[in-house]
């Protein structure tokens, strides 16, 4: 049994993500204990809980502590079994995170999965869809792993109620990433959408975009879309098209938070990307550390920031698995990354 204090680096929930789809992948059990100790409401919540017995329902896995607001988890699991699954998150936890638990093990398996999960598909502190759609599922496909989204219908912060559809075929082998240059910008492509609000707030996003970007970079295809939805909502993704990589960044609007605002949020983080000269924004950074560490080779790329997410990750990551990882940088700083399966 692997025993892991769940207070590590950022102590957050990714401890518990990564270590459970580790636990699913290596057969292990394991106990994790101060769960979320990092934040203000620590132990399990919902998104949590919904991700735990989505992995348990896979593998027919023993667990003691799935409760809500525990702090200790006992998760002993059997072999992990490809089929049709539907994991449901009551509240508007994230969607995208009870994915990105279980795809690994599901897509080392002989036969391909289906998962629907439903809940917050555009939440706080998570990958949004989009940004699973355009950008994480991207990376994954281009190193070997075989992985289509779709939306059914959008679930904002704070009433949750969305719907994704995650078809999980098995995996090839898996490639490695040599990204230290991200090239020339080829564009700056994505979405400005709105869900039962009216059209002109995605065009302010837009054009907001137009106003700050405009000017420096080649803007293509920033496309408005109106999100099916049982509630209101609206959020911006944009995409970084280089020469060799892309990059991407989104942000959620609120009540009372101006469509100006929101774009400018995208702005910001594309604004700094690009002062950094990096192949990889920080966010798909730390989500490519688990699937590269099952690769052949090494893979190095650069990063736009060093976070605390990251080396968390790569630190849980080296418990469960032979692979090295190296990460060179200061926190909150451009660095890289190298990632040595053995």
């Amino acid at each position: 049994m692997i025993s892991i204090d769940g207070s590590i680096g950022e102590g957050g929930g990714q401890v518990l993500r990564t270590a459970v789809s580790l636990s699913l992948v290596t057969g292990q059990t394991i106990r994790i204990s101060n769960i979320r100790q990092g934040r203000k409401n620590p132990g399990l919540q919902a998104q949590h809980l919904a991700a735990v017995r989505i992995a348990t329902e896979i593998s027919e896995a023993e667990v003691i502590g799935a409760e809500l607001n525990s702090k200790t988890l006992l998760f002993s699991p059997k072999k992990v079994t490809p089929g049709k699954y539907h994991c449901q998150i009551k509240t508007a936890g994230s969607t995208s995170l009870a994915l990105q638990t279980v795809y690994l093990p599901l897509s080392f398996c002989e036969k391909s999965s289906r998962l629907s999960i439903s809940g917050g598909t555009h939440a706080a502190f998570a990958p949004s869809f989009d940004f699973l759609s355009l950008h994480w599922a991207y990376y994954l496909n281009s190193i070997g792993f075989k992985v289509a989204l779709g939306l059914e219908q959008a679930g904002f912060f704070p009433q949750g109620g969305g719907l994704i559809d995650a078809q999980l075929s098995p995996a090839g082998s898996i490639r490695e990433l040599d990204l230290i240059e991200p090239g020339p910008l080829k564009q700056i492509r994505g979405i400005s959408a709105i869900a039962n609000l009216d059209r002109t707030i995605a065009e302010r996003q837009r054009q907001r975009v137009i106003h700050r970007l405009g000017n420096k970079y080649r803007l293509n295809d920033i496309r408005i879309r109106e999100l099916p939805s049982n509630y209101k909502g609206t959020t911006l993704c944009l995409v970084c098209e280089f020469e060799n990589s892309q990059c991407c960044y989104f942000s959620l609007g609120a009540r009372g938070k101006p469509a100006e605002k929101v774009a400018d949020e995208v702005c910001d983080q594309i604004e700094y990307l690009m002062s950094t000269n990096a192949a990889l924004d920080e966010y798909i950074a730390d989500q490519l550390l688990l699937p590269l560490a099952f690769g052949k080779n090494t893979s190095v790329f650069s990063t736009a920031k060093i976070t605390r997410h990251l080396i968390t990750n790569a630190e849980i990551i080296q418990i469960f698995t032979p692979a090295r990882i190296k990460i060179s940088g200061d926190i909150n700083q451009p660095g890289t990354v190298s990632i040595k399966p053995q």
